[in-house]
């Protein structure tokens, strides 16, 4: 697969969703954030995040679906689907909390890592680049809020 951001800007901009990740940024702002995110392959049924963990990235999908789900005293409990344009990992990543859920590649899929100590070093080098990434992160926190149903998909 290619390692250009082009499929994920095409993915965000397609995305429809109430609780789209939408930030504002130039083509120019996306080759920038692309030296700050690490593009991974992740194939059928791979665990990206483990309910629990304190892992704190926050994932861009560009291509598949991933699976959010709650592990508790009943078993499983599917919560939400993500489809591309979508971004998961947002709570953990600003309330430094461990993960509240398990995201599962339903099939084979791609999404962009932004980890926190990255986040930091664009934040030293592109402060504007990194404040539209955080207002268009909060803006999904905040829809996943205010919207019942995905409120608990807020990992």
């Amino acid at each position: 697969m290619s390692s250009t951001i082009d499929g994920l800007t095409r993915a965000i901009a397609q995305n429809t969703s109430y609780d789209a990740f939408a930030p504002n940024f130039s083509v120019a702002q996306w080759e920038m954030l692309a030296g700050y995110l690490q593009p991974l392959d992740l194939p059928a049924g791979h665990v990206l995040i483990d309910q629990g963990s304190h892992d704190r990235s926050v994932f861009f999908i560009e291509l598949g679906a991933l699976s959010v789900h709650l592990i508790g005293e009943k078993g499983q409990m599917q919560l939400a689907i993500l489809n591309p344009g979508s971004v998961v990992g947002e709570g953990s990543f600003f309330s430094r909390l461990p993960r509240s859920a398990n995201v599962v590649a339903t099939a084979q899929a791609r999404v962009w890592r932004m980890t926190p100590i990255r986040f930091a070093e664009m934040s030293n080098r592109q402060p504007g680049l990194a404040l539209e990434l955080a207002l268009a992160l909060g803006a999904v926190v905040a829809k996943r809020m205010v919207n019942k149903p995905k409120r608990v998909a807020v990992t």
